[in-house]
């Protein structure tokens, strides 16, 4: 079985091309966890089969290294738009792509044949705390700048869903953030019925959000798109930040704007690390 090694600024994941390849779904959660090993298999942060699909140009399933199934990965659909284009499966620089979380539209900014980056429409950032979802209290209610216990201690958040559940925290500076031993708790808190991504958020400026991601069904990522998104959601409704934002992850900068029509816009790198052949024993 052949595969392509792809990231979105560090955030690293194995694609497995369903129009060339005999894939089995029922399959794939046990082939993210042997495939994602970073030691024994391939190595990422999950994987991806792009498919063939009766609503979109194409249909994504991305699996955690867990083998958990996510939602949606801003990174992964800028990946898979990139994979798409250059190996032909589509033709146009606008890629709509099925998605668990919805269809997802996205464009390639084109320089001849190479793709310089993939903007992404994100959709609606979803904030009532029943479609995060989160448990306790109002359903319809929005959950911002609200206390939870987590470990034994106090944390301000801000829920938000990108079709996926993330916990925003905001912190005076990320180097006070034990991200392994925090997210863990913060990821499988009991308030959260499907666990969480969890994002702790620095702010540089209005215009400039530094951000630690830990990653559910993953642990700690170089970057997270959908948790990029989410930071800016949680920073614009709490007054920390404008509606447009460059977000410094440590795998490199995603640049995020929440439109005047609702919606998130994503913009960033996809980069092609290799191609292989996976031969089980």
């Amino acid at each position: 079985m052949r595969f392509t090694k792809m990231h979105g600024i560090g955030n690293d994941y194995i694609y497995l091309d369903g129009f060339r390849e005999r894939l089995d779904e029922t399959e794939l959660p046990e082939m993210a966890r042997i495939l994602s090993d970073r030691h024994r298999g391939v190595g990422g942060d999950g994987i991806i089969a792009i498919l063939p699909s009766r609503r979109a140009d194409v249909r994504m399933r991305m699996f955690n290294q867990d083998g958990s199934e996510g939602e949606m990965c801003g990174n992964g659909v800028r990946c898979l738009a990139k994979y798409a284009y250059t190996r032909g499966l589509v033709k146009s620089a606008d890629i709509l792509v099925e998605t668990r979380a919805g269809l997802v539209g996205t464009r390639l900014k084109l320089d001849g044949d190479r793709v310089e980056t993939v903007r992404v429409d994100m959709g609606e950032p979803r904030l009532a705390r029943g479609t995060i979802p989160m448990l306790g209290g109002d359903g319809a209610e929005r959950v911002v700048d609200q206390e939870i216990w987590a470990g034994g201690r106090p944390y301000r958040i801000t829920a938000v869903s990108m079709g996926n559940p993330h916990c925003v925290i905001f912190v005076p500076t990320l180097e006070e953030v034990d991200l392994g031993r925090e997210g863990p708790v913060l990821e499988r808190h009991a308030i959260f019925p499907k666990r969480a991504n969890i994002e702790f958020v620095e702010i540089k400026s209005r215009a400039e959000l530094a951000i630690l991601v830990w990653e559910r069904g993953s642990g700690a990522t170089l970057a997270c798109g959908t948790g990029a998104c989410a930071a800016l959601v949680a920073a614009a409704l709490t007054g920390r930040s404008e509606r447009k934002v460059s977000t410094l992850l440590p795998g490199g900068v995603l640049e995020v704007e929440w439109g005047d029509d609702g919606r998130i816009y994503l913009t960033g790198p996809a980069e092609e690390v290799f191609t292989g052949e996976y031969a089980p024993h």
